[in-house]
């Protein structure tokens, strides 16, 4: 028994150590798994390591209960969380429509240099603060990609600055859709026939370098350099790419870009020039841009190069010298950017005056007014757009917001500031409890032999039932009382009722040849008599007062001599729009018998035929008669600028004699040849054609107004609720919004789309802070929605059994991507260049992963290292996303280059139809097989 109980124990011995040995070996062996699988997750699928957890998220609980439920409450959830989905992220799209609106009004923002001419005096150009590529590389591509950048960062910071899928995945996917499933739409978008190419594809080529190198980068960083970490440096340095990216795309698009183009088309005029041949190389295209674009910063245009060339054939050397001291000057010259802007201003200005006379041309019956609002709505079609633009008319699609040529027409006819200050005044000062006197007129012209002059004085305004006292006087001129006049003094009384009074002042004749002569008659001490006869000064009673003029200039002309025949002045200045100047012919010094004097004009800068129309003829001064005018018609240009002269000329004057039965004596003959007429010293007249102040003043009003950031821009909070109460846009009915009434489709849109346009109606108006206020209010606004849309799609994910990271491809990048669907597609049509729909694809691509991954891996890298842990990225899809895009992202830039030789179409977008539809069907492919090896890989299908 004893022996048996030993047996019994020594086996429970062996028993117990040998499954201590396998608890040993299993425990290893699934530590070894364990380290495995941290050290290589790609052996492991994504689905297995399910991103659900019990937690609630950032803002929106957990629907709980997550286990045991059935299929239809999983389908009834999964239906929920979309629909939130996507009510969240027409929001999104609407705060980005304010959003937009601050960048527009913030990059558009100018300011005025002020460059000192040769003769002294200042010129103030007015040009941009922000660069163009710039503006796009940084805020509007902040504005476009805002949602995903957010949704990146806030990830991050949730999960106590942890890693996490959803925010990389959306910026990868959205970058996939933005190059693949965008410039598909946008290649068949264009109309049939027309092309689009990249204007500035000096700037395209670097941010696409930068583009590939993001992604590049980022595989390098998560799975090559420190696999499954992310250290400080790198961290921070990703971050750091992007002002490197901004400033690299600068330069090119700038200063060096400048420089070689300057240098290469310089080099080949001057080689031409020593051939002793002359081209023009306007249509020649260098670096993707034309010659013409090349010396946009140019001091010199390229017409006075063509001068320079053909100015001395003989010494080419000094022509070298010459174009060469004009390449040094120009890159050495600080106010190039200030003459570059003027001449795009000057090239505006001139497209929208071709603009307003072929409107003139086609409408001849419109008044100025309406051709100024046709021309300012055509203008704004043609001028190119920014993103921003493009992307708040997509929004406006989505559920209205104001009809933005009307918004345009409104702002154009707003008077400006001078105009109401001004109107103010008039206000003020024409009160009509005060009486005014004055002369009127207050120049009178009166033949010697007149006997007497008559001044008329009127009385305006005020209380009429007073009786007004006004003393007169007269004053010596050239005119002596008692020998020219008689001197007059005296007291007018305007009775009640009474507004006109006159003066009557005897003119002396004499039998002696003198000039021209005058006085002046004055008006002086007012004073008011009111209903109770209490006479008052005006110097007490502000209701009456003396108004200019308070003096009336009275000229004597002598009637003893034939005349002499001069103009008023030696120039005169016409507008061009007056099409006819009038000029005063005077006879001085005499106005005795019938007198002929001709007249011819004469060519200077102005030319006949082309500025004015040639004229010449007489005019037939009858006895008596002292003033003749002629007409010249001027030919109307509608130029911005115009200065242009010619001259009229008097000819000789001839007395035109009757015939006299008894001749006369010889003394009688001596005194009549004394009488007889002559020109006076300004018989020669300069005539200077200028522009139409008021056709000046419509242009650069016009100019402003169709500004962007001025329709997309708000003023006020009123005029933001009336947009978010506006139920259509109408900018889809080209002109007739007020015949046509908004259909079931828009009111439904009206209706899903009015909370968001109410509540972001409190937004501060754009107009506040230069458009910064706004910008920072939206920006929050942003943040907020998308924490939702962080947490709803990760719900969702887990309801339907999607990974975080397929969650993000497949419908977050969606969501957030549309509106820069609608707004490329847009832009395609509309814009002439290709640059505003395709060309910032690539720089958002490039912001996205430096600014929505580099700034939230490099706060997280610099947490963790404060707190001496690492920051882990596993790898999983990631890398593989990344390695895919690029791949596919390297055939989609070489179809876009092969897309831009003739035989293919000769642009980017558009071309032949044939061709059309093949690459839109190639680039959505490339989407789609994205789709397929991303989600074959995270669910392990696919093992690399």
């Amino acid at each position: 028994m004893d022996i048996d109980a030993r047996q019994l124990a020594v086996v429970l011995a062996v028993h117990n150590k040998v499954i201590s040995i396998v608890v040993d070996a299993q425990s290893n062996n699934n530590q070894q798994q364990i380290i495995t699988t941290a050290n290589s997750s790609l052996t492991t699928c994504a689905k297995i390591r399910t991103n659900c957890s019990t937690r609630d998220g950032l803002i929106v609980p957990l629907w709980r209960p997550q286990i045991g439920i059935s299929t239809g409450d999983k389908i009834s959830r999964a239906i929920v969380y979309l629909f939130a989905l996507i009510y969240l992220f027409i929001g999104v799209a609407i705060i980005s429509d304010r959003f937009m609106a601050a960048i527009e009004v913030i990059t558009s923002q100018k300011r005025e240099i002020r460059k000192k001419n040769p003769d002294g005096t200042f010129s103030v150009t007015t040009v941009s603060i922000w660069n163009e590529t710039v503006s796009n590389l940084t805020l509007m591509a902040l504005g476009s990609s805002a949602p995903e950048i957010l949704l990146s960062i806030i990830e991050v910071v949730g999960k106590n600055f942890e890693s996490g899928d959803l925010g990389p995945g959306t910026i990868v996917g959205s970058a996939a859709f933005n190059l693949f499933v965008i410039i598909a739409i946008c290649i068949i978008s264009i109309p049939r026939g027309e092309v689009r190419r990249i204007r500035h594809l000096r700037v395209f080529f670097v941010t696409t370098t930068w583009s590939i190198f993001a992604y590049i980068w980022l595989w390098a960083i998560v799975a090559k350099i420190t696999p499954g970490l992310i250290d400080v440096v790198e961290g921070t340095l990703t971050f750091l790419f992007f002002p490197l990216t901004v400033f690299s795309a600068y330069i090119v698009d700038t200063k060096v870009g400048n420089y070689l183009r300057v240098r290469i088309t310089s080099q080949k005029r001057v080689q031409l020039n020593r051939e002793g041949q002359i081209i023009s190389e306007q249509n020649e295209m260098i670096d993707g841009d034309f010659v013409k674009d090349g010396l946009r910063k140019n001091t010199y245009t390229q017409q006075n190069e063509t001068d320079l060339l053909t100015h001395d054939k003989k010494n080419p050397t000094g022509i070298s010298k010459s174009i060469s001291g004009a390449i040094l000057n120009q890159m050495g010259d600080s106010s190039h950017d200030a003459l570059w802007y003027e001449q795009v201003e000057q090239q505006r200005r001139q497209e929208f005056i071709n603009i307003w006379k072929e409107l003139r041309n086609l409408h001849p019956d419109y008044d100025v007014k309406l051709l100024n609002e046709m021309a300012v709505v055509e203008m704004m079609n043609r001028v190119p757009k920014s993103r921003a633009y493009y992307r708040i008319q997509a929004t406006k699609r989505l559920g209205g917001g104001g009809n933005v040529k009307r918004k345009l027409l409104e702002k154009l006819n707003e008077p400006d500031r001078t105009d109401l200050d001004k109107t103010q005044t008039n206000d003020v000062t024409s009160s009509a409890n005060i009486t005014k006197i004055r002369f009127e007129p207050s120049h009178y012209t009166v033949l010697e032999n007149a006997g007497y002059v008559t001044l008329y004085i009127v009385r305006e305004g005020g209380n009429m039932r007073n009786s007004i006292y006004v003393d007169y006087s007269t004053e010596d001129g050239t005119a002596t009382h008692g020998q020219d006049y008689v001197a007059a003094e005296g007291t007018l009384i305007f009775y009640p009722t009474e507004t006109r009074k006159q003066i009557q002042i005897k003119i002396i004749d004499d039998e002696i040849f003198e000039e021209d002569e005058h006085f002046t008659v004055k008006l002086s001490n007012i004073r008011v008599k009111d209903s109770q006869g209490r006479l008052t000064p005006g110097a007490y009673d502000k209701t009456v007062l003396l108004s200019e003029p308070t003096s009336a200039i009275v000229m004597v002309i002598d009637d003893d001599h034939s005349g002499m025949f001069v103009f008023e002045a030696e120039e005169k200045v016409v507008i061009e729009s007056d099409k006819v100047v009038t000029i005063k012919v005077l006879r001085t010094s005499g106005a005795r018998g019938r007198v002929c004097v001709p007249y011819s004009t004469e060519d200077e800068t102005a030319k006949s035929g082309k500025d004015y129309q040639t004229t010449m003829g007489e005019v037939i001064f009858e006895n008596n008669e002292n003033e003749k005018t002629i007409e010249v018609p001027i030919l109307d240009h509608d130029q911005y600028e115009r200065n242009e002269t010619f001259l009229l000329r008097l000819g000789e004057p001839v007395l035109i004699e009757e015939e006299r039965e008894i001749p006369l004596t010889e003394e009688e003959q001596r005194i009549a040849d004394l009488g007889r007429p002559k020109l006076g010293e300004k018989h020669l007249l300069r005539i200077r054609i200028r522009e139409s102040k008021e056709f000046k003043n419509a242009v650069d009003k016009a100019l402003y107004k169709a500004n962007t950031a001025i329709v997309v821009g708000t003023s006020t909070w009123i005029e933001q609720f009336k947009q978010a109460f506006c139920v259509k846009d109408d900018e889809d009915d080209d002109g007739d919004a007020d015949k046509q009434q908004a259909t079931c489709k828009d009111y439904m849109l009206h209706f899903i789309s009015f909370f968001w346009k109410f509540l972001f109606a409190f937004v501060p108006p754009t107009s506040m802070a230069g458009g910064w206020a706004c910008f920072v209010v939206s920006i929050l606004i942003i943040g907020v929605l998308t924490a939702f849309i962080g947490d709803l799609a990760t719900q969702f994910g887990c309801t339907i059994g999607l990974t975080d990271t397929m969650t993000a491809i497949a419908f977050v990048a969606l969501g957030t991507s549309l509106p820069d669907t609608f707004a490329s597609k847009v832009a395609a049509e509309h814009d002439k260049y290709a640059d505003s729909s395709i060309g910032n694809v690539n720089g958002s691509n490039a912001v996205n992963v430096f600014l929505g991954i580099g700034l939230p891996w490099a706060m997280s890298a610099w947490y963790h290292y404060f707190k001496n842990t690492k920051f882990v990225v596993e790898k999983g899809s990631l890398s593989f996303s990344v390695t895919l895009f690029c791949s596919f992202a390297a055939v989609a830039i070489l179809l876009l280059m092969l897309r831009r030789l003739k035989c293919f179409g000769g642009g980017e977008l558009g071309g032949p139809f044939k061709y059309r539809l093949i690459s839109s069907l190639l680039f959505l492919l490339l989407w789609i097989l994205y789709l397929i090896f991303s989600g074959l890989e995270n669910y392990c299908r696919i093992n690399v």
